[in-house]
C-alpha cells in the first residue's frame, strides 16, 4: 500500500504563494487518483481538490478555482498543489490522499490511504 509524506507548508503573507508537494513510495501511484483536503482548527476536514490517475482530469472546490493548480508526476511519484493569492482563510493543515476508486471524490472517507499533513498558515 502507498504511503503519503506532505511537504511545503509555512508561513506566508496574504496574497502569498506555496507549493506543496505530497511524494508517494511503497505502491504505484498512477493506480490511485490524488487528492488534497484541509482542516483548520474547530472545523470539519475539507475537501480542496483532486486529480485523475493520469492527470487528465480535475477538479477544485469553488472557493479555490483560479488560485490553487493540482498537477503529478507519476514518474517522481508526486502529486503538487501549487497555491497563490493565499488568504487567511486558507489557514489549515492540508493532506494530501490516495483513493483506489474509478471515480474523482470528493469525500474523505472514500480516500484509502492518507498523510500526516503539513501546516499552511496564512496572515492578514
Amino acid at each position: 500500500q502507498v504511503q503519503l509524506v506532505e511537504s511545503g507548508g509555512q508561513l506566508v503573507q496574504a496574497g502569498g504563494s506555496l507549493r506543496l508537494s505530497c511524494a508517494a513510495s511503497g505502491g504505484t501511484v498512477s493506480s490511485y487518483s490524488m487528492g488534497w483536503f484541509r482542516q483548520a482548527p474547530g472545523k470539519e476536514r475539507e475537501f480542496v481538490v483532486v486529480i485523475s490517475r493520469s492527470g487528465g482530469a480535475t477538479y477544485y472546490r469553488d472557493s479555490v478555482k483560479g488560485r490553487f493548480t493540482i498537477s503529478r508526476d507519476n514518474a517522481k511519484k508526486t502529486v503538487y498543489l501549487q497555491m497563490s493569492s493565499l488568504k487567511p482563510e486558507d489557514t489549515a493543515v492540508y493532506y494530501c490522499a490516495a483513493d483506489s476508486g474509478l471515480i474523482l471524490s470528493t469525500i474523505p472517507k472514500r480516500y484509502n490511504t492518507w498523510g500526516q499533513g503539513t501546516q499552511v498558515t496564512v496572515s492578514s
